[in-house]
Formats: structure tokens, C-alpha cells, sequence
């Protein structure tokens, strides 16, 4: 089927719809899924290990959560990656891509298997209310100060890792293979995993190249679904800043100006023709203008206008047509305004993806022990794709790298079944200040991580064959 002709309308509460009559444990089981590579004796195991560690990972958890950090900033972050993966054993790189941070466990013959997990917190003021929630403060490198609070769940993510790390450090028995662990910084710029991959990851750095790689996201589904799922999953996406030109001067003269602030809300309002006008209905598209910064006081005519503009997208000539309209209207307006050439409107592309894709190979491997792990009908084999968006899969590089990313519930299931008696399909959503990572959902994901893991790299295990090499990471213009 051609992707770029699939009708995508999944959200977030969409999926969640889908999961959240299903809690954990309703039919779980302990024997041995047929299809999976993991004996039941060593499911057990995982299972005892990851619990009697459930008290340092809940305090990791909480740690990190007070002390959040901001994309490339993850410095103390990085440093509790950094101190636990070594004192477990693995070969630790630091500062990859200015704050990221490898560990590497060599334990025989076998693939190569790299897990993922982002470090970056959201410039979002907590409201959840928890003895632990952030009252951080930081001023960015634009001088604005901003709050800071995990309200994606990142924090869990580093937790998790760091909970499959020491099962596989102590388990290095049942085992054969090469482990990477990475904590990977400015996912919500977008720019994180690129940024490492820039820094050599694979070539100065040294860093095995993996035959998979995989990660987790928490979502506000209960604690205990979980969306396993092959095929497209997220929308790709630009970030892309545009700077307006004008001719400043007193609000009581407009006529003596250019008007940055008129020729921008020119701009936000024609830009949604792109997507209603241009594009291919069947497409989906999404273009968010998500700020707009020009002047200080009432009576001035500013000099400039900026413009941060958010794009997502499933195919590339969707993209390019976002693309080339923004720039297409940008200069209309500017001409229309009589600005001379040399003051056209500035682009500059910051942070990119594209879609991210799941193998379907490596999320049919793993579907029966994770039904074994949490009841048959907590893990949602098929669901719409999302027009939310991740840099994850680009830490393949341009390698041949089978990829697969899983979305954990970690809403507590009392807090999704009030929402869902008040009309909704959630309590909150990611990036709200009222998002809440269950406690119950550490052990949970941290046990989801390293079953997932041993799927592909337990003894025995049937190695797959190499995927197709990606293309270049992260797109460009």
C-alpha cells in the first residue's frame, strides 16, 4: 500500500480509547507464548529481578523527575546515566553530541541490540501536585526563563533503561550478544539523535552498529497496555523559524514603516492554505504556527517579526509542499509590502525527522511475551498511525537497522476511569502540566524493557536478517 495515500486520523486519545478498558493483569499468563524466543522460567526471573529493584528505580525516577534539564543541557541527567551504567559494568562514553551518554556490554557472539532513552525535560510549569513535582527554573540561550518539568515522561524512560540495564548485567547468562545503551538528549528539539549521529557515533566514537534498536515512550494510557504495532507509526516533522522584515518606526506613522507584525499575521493565516488548498486531501498534514515574537511596546513598529512554525507530515512531497509554500508566501507578502530583495524573509530549518517506522519482523517477535506479560487484551496490535513525531529511529544512521518503538501506559488506571466517567478518553495529555507518570508504571516498563530485550538477544534466539539501509537521518532542505 502507498503510505502517502493512507488516511491517517489517529491521535493519542484515539489510541487510548482503544486501551483503556484493559488493565494489567486481567488475563495474564506465566507459561511460555508460542512465538517468542524467551523461555517462561526466564520470564520469572525478569519479572523477581526488576521487583526487588523497584525501590532504587523509584528513587532514580523521582530524582530526575525534581531535577529536570532542557534539551543539550542534560548535564546532571547524563551524570546518573553515566555513574549507574558503569558501576553495572558497561564500557561508558560521555558527551556524544554535546550530553549524551553510551554504555556498552559486550557478552559474546551475537547481534548487536541499542536501547534508547531520551534525557530532555519540557519548558512547562508542573501542575500535577506530587511531593516530588519540579519547581525548576532555568533561563534558556534566548534569555527567556522558563519552568521546567518532565511532562513527557523522559524521566521514566531514563528509569527504565537504567532498571533493563542491571537485569542484563546480572543476567549476562541467559544471554549472548552486544548490548548499547544510550541516553539520548534533545528529543523535544528534535535534534538530539542527530546530533550524536554528527559526532560520529559510529565512527569516532566507536559505537557497534545495531542489528536492532529499540525504545519505549510512556503514554496516558493505564499502566499496564501497551501499543505494539508494525508499519508507520509517527509523522515526520520540521521545525522551522521565520524572521519578517520591516521598517520600524512610530505607531502614529504606519505609513512611514513596514509592518513586520501586519506582514506576519498575513503569514500565519495564508499558511493554512497550504494544507487546505494544496495538499492532496487524502494526505495528512499539520502546520503550526506555535509562536509569534515581535516588538515590546504599543506605540512602536517593530523591525522584525519572528515566526516558529511546527510541520508534520507522512510523505516527502507533502513535506516539500509545506516547505516551499511557507517560503512562497513569505516572499509574496514581503514584495506585496515593497521590501527590497535583500530584505526577504529568513528560514532557517532547525530540528527534523521523518516518519518513524516499525519493523514489522521485530514487533512480531516480541507481541507474545508481551501478551504473556500483561493480558492479551492490554497490547494493541494495530492502531492508527500519529501525527506526533520522534527523532528515535534516527540513531540508525543510514545503517541497515531494524527499529521498533513501543508506547507504554503509565496513567493510573483510577485516573483514566474518572476521566472517562467525565466524557474523556485520558486524564492529560503529554506536554500538560498535569501530566503524571504512575509509580506503579516503573517496575511495569522497566519489566517490558528487558523482556523486549532478551527477545532478541536470549541464547538461542533467531537472529533476523539485516533490513534495508535508511536514508540519511533526519531529512535536510
Amino acid at each position: 500500500m502507498n503510505d502517502s495515500k493512507v488516511r491517517r486520523t489517529g491521535t493519542w486519545t484515539a489510541i487510548a480509547s482503544l486501551l483503556v478498558l484493559g488493565l494489567v493483569g486481567s488475563d495474564g499468563a506465566t507459561s511460555s507464548p508460542q512465538g517468542t524466543s524467551v523461555p517462561s522460567d526466564l520470564i520469572e526471573k525478569v519479572k523477581s529481578a526488576v521487583k526487588s529493584d523497584t525501590a532504587r528505580l523509584v528513587a532514580i525516577f523521582t530524582d530526575i523527575h525534581q531535577n529536570p534539564e532542557l534539551g543539550f543541557a542534560e548535564t546532571r541527567t547524563a551524570g546518573i546515566v553515566a555513574k549507574e551504567l558503569q558501576d553495572l559494568g558497561y564500557e561508558v562514553q560521555t558527551g556524544i553530541g554535546r550530553t549524551g551518554v553510551v554504555g556498552i556490554l559486550k557478552n559474546g557472539p551475537g547481534p548487536t541490540l541499542m536501547y534508547r532513552a531520551d534525557m530532555d525535560a519540557n519548558p512547562v510549569a508542573e501542575e500535577t501536585g506530587v511531593p516530588y513535582a519540579s519547581k525548576v527554573r532555568v533561563k534558556r540561550a534566548d534569555g527567556v526563563d522558563v519552568p521546567v518539568a518532565h511532562m513527557c515522561g523522559h524521566d521514566a524512560h531514563v528509569t527504565w533503561m537504567l532498571g533493563v540495564a542491571k537485569v542484563m548485567s546480572e543476567m549476562k547468562d541467559q544471554w549472548s550478544g552486544t548490548l548499547v545503551m544510550v541516553g539520548q538528549p534533545a528529543e523535544e528539539l528534535l535534534m538530539g539523535a542527530r546530533a550524536m549521529i554528527d559526532d560520529g557515533l559510529y565512527t569516532k566514537h566507536g559505537v557497534p552498529v545495531p542489528d536492532y534498536l529499540i525504545g519505549l515512550h510512556t503514554q496516558p494510557f493505564p499502566t499496564g497496555t501497551i501499543v505494539a504495532s508494525g508499519g508507520t507509526r509517527q509523522a515526520g516533522t520540521d521545525q522551522i523559524d521565520v524572521t519578517i522584515f520591516g521598517v520600524g518606526g512610530h505607531g502614529s506613522s504606519p505609513q512611514e514603516t513596514k509592518d513586520p507584525v501586519v506582514m506576519a499575521a498575513l503569514a500565519v493565516i495564508q499558511y493554512q492554505t497550504i494544507v487546505s488548498r494544496v495538499i492532496d486531501p487524502s494526505e495528512t498534514a499539520v502546520l503550526t504556527v506555535g509562536s509569534i515574537q515581535a516588538g515590546t511596546d504599543n506605540n512602536v513598529i517593530p523591525e522584525t517579526a519572528l515566526l516558529k512554525i511546527n510541520t508534520r507530515f507522512f510523505s516527502e512531497k507533502a513535506r516539500r509542499q509545506m516547505i516551499d509554500g511557507i517560503r512562497g508566501i513569505n516572499e509574496g507578502i514581503a514584495k506585496a509590502q515593497g521590501m527590497p530583495s535583500d530584505k526577504m524573509p529568513a528560514m532557517v530549518m532547525k530540528g527534523t525527522s521523518s516518519p518513524l517506522v516499525n519493523d514489522p519482523a521485530l514487533v512480531g517477535r516480541v507481541t507474545p511475551t508481551l501478551k504473556s506479560l500483561l493480558g492479551e487484551k492490554n497490547v494493541r496490535t494495530e492502531s492508527p498511525p500519529l501525527t506526533a513525531s520522534e527523532d528515535f529511529h534516527v540513531l540508525a544512521g543510514s545503517n541497515a537497522t531494524r527499529v521498533m518503538f513501543l508506547l507504554v501506559g503509565t496513567a493510573a488506571p483510577a485516573l483514566v476511569a474518572a476521566a472517562r466517567d467525565q466524557g474523556k478518553s485520558v486524564p492529560f495529555s503529554n506536554h500538560s502540566p498535569k501530566y503524571l507518570v504512575d509509580l506503579e508504571a516503573i517496575p511495569v516498563g522497566a519489566t517490558i524493557g528487558a523482556m523486549t530485550t532478551f527477545e532478541f538477544l536470549a541464547k538461542g534466539a533467531p537472529v533476523l536478517p539485516k533490513a534495508e539501509p535508511h536514508r540519511k537521518p533526519g531529512g535536510g532542505d
